[in-house]
């Protein structure tokens, strides 16, 4: 996002609007487990962790197959602020503005920090019983690390009385029974999980529920940390074809939003970074704003910071100084 003039800034007053995304901490470090210190281990564990930021930035597992990242992938530390290790793990942080700068040249899309919060129900069963996990449990962390990784805002239930009797593997199974009390923790999205251990390896059957759709799959894993990695991951890939939309041709838009102060002004901001949008002016609380994107991305970005559409999107003429000929213009308010 390019600077602006700070006296731009001086018709905005301080007002604070809690936003309904959830801004994920850590989004361009990934920490990756090697098996040593060696350079050779160390490589490879930098591609992987590369590999892993160019899913996480994208929602996208085929992005890593893209020709034009071919090189960055080969060489990774060409897009590397520093790494450095915490035991048996490479921690490895990212330079962002290099690293989208690579994904804007791929013509790939980019899923910024802001991202709909993700409430997980996930069962574990063992012999005919089923432990609900919660949100202060030791069984809780695997699946914060996954959700960390793939890069998914998590919350998870209290698992108290009310929620153990309603999180039921029947209730789990058909995706009904659980809206009363998941009203409580005022999710974007939600996922459901039953996993079990059967024949020495983890197996999980999940739902998702996600901006009006719905999708189901299982998956398969040895040990129960990589199974919590693996339904991450399927999720975040619906999460983010839900929310970003299919892969499109981006067009040129002009971006009006209303009712704008400072702080939410620095919020707009957060969210309209992956489009490399430029703001042009500023007409008392309305921001117009230049972008490459699609209608349905900005869209969907807009809602989950609680926007409004003020209007069905139109076709500028080119008439106005600002906007040029054949921009598709939407208009949102708070």
């Amino acid at each position: 996002m390019r600077p602006i003039v700070r006296p731009l800034l001086l018709c905005l007053s301080l007002f604070s609007l809690p936003a309904l995304a959830e801004q994920l901490s850590g989004l361009y470090q990934v920490r990756e487990p090697v098996a040593s210190r060696q350079p050779a281990a160390r490589d490879q564990a930098l591609q992987r962790a590369l590999d892993v930021l160019l899913v996480r930035l994208t929602g996208k597992p085929e992005a890593v197959q893209n020709p034009a990242l071919a090189a960055a992938r080969q060489d990774p530390q060409q897009l590397i602020l520093k790494y450095g290790y915490e035991g048996q793990t490479l921690v490895v942080d990212f330079d962002p503005a290099s690293t989208r700068g690579q994904l804007r040249q791929a013509g790939l899309p980019l899923w910024g920090a802001d991202r709909p919060s993700l409430l997980v129900w996930w069962l574990n069963e063992d012999g005919g019983t089923a432990q609900l996990v919660g949100d202060g449990q030791d069984s809780a962390q695997p699946l914060r690390t996954a959700a960390q990784y793939r890069g998914l805002p998590l919350r998870l239930p209290m698992a108290d009385l009310d929620e153990q009797l309603v999180a039921t593997p029947e209730n789990l199974a058909s995706g009904t029974g659980l809206q009363g009390v998941s009203g409580r923790y005022g999710a974007n999205a939600m996922l459901t999980v039953r996993a079990r251990q059967e024949g020495g390896k983890w197996l999980a059957q999940w739902r998702l529920a996600a901006d009006g759709g719905q999708s189901e799959g299982s998956a398969e894993a040895p040990d129960a940390a990589t199974l919590a990695d693996a339904v991450m991951l399927a999720a975040s890939g619906r999460i983010a074809e839900r929310f970003m939309g299919r892969q499109e041709a981006t067009e040129r838009l002009v971006l009006q939003v209303a009712g704008a102060d400072l702080a939410r002004f620095a919020e707009l901001e957060r969210v309209l970074e992956p489009f490399d949008a430029r703001l042009r002016r500023v007409e008392g609380d309305q921001l117009v704003y230049q972008l490459e994107s699609t209608v349905v991305r900005v869209r969907s970005q807009m809602a989950l910071i609680g926007l409004r559409e003020a209007g069905a999107a139109s076709q500028a003429t080119g008439q106005a100084p600002m906007v040029r000929a054949r921009e598709t213009t939407l208009s949102f308010r708070w």
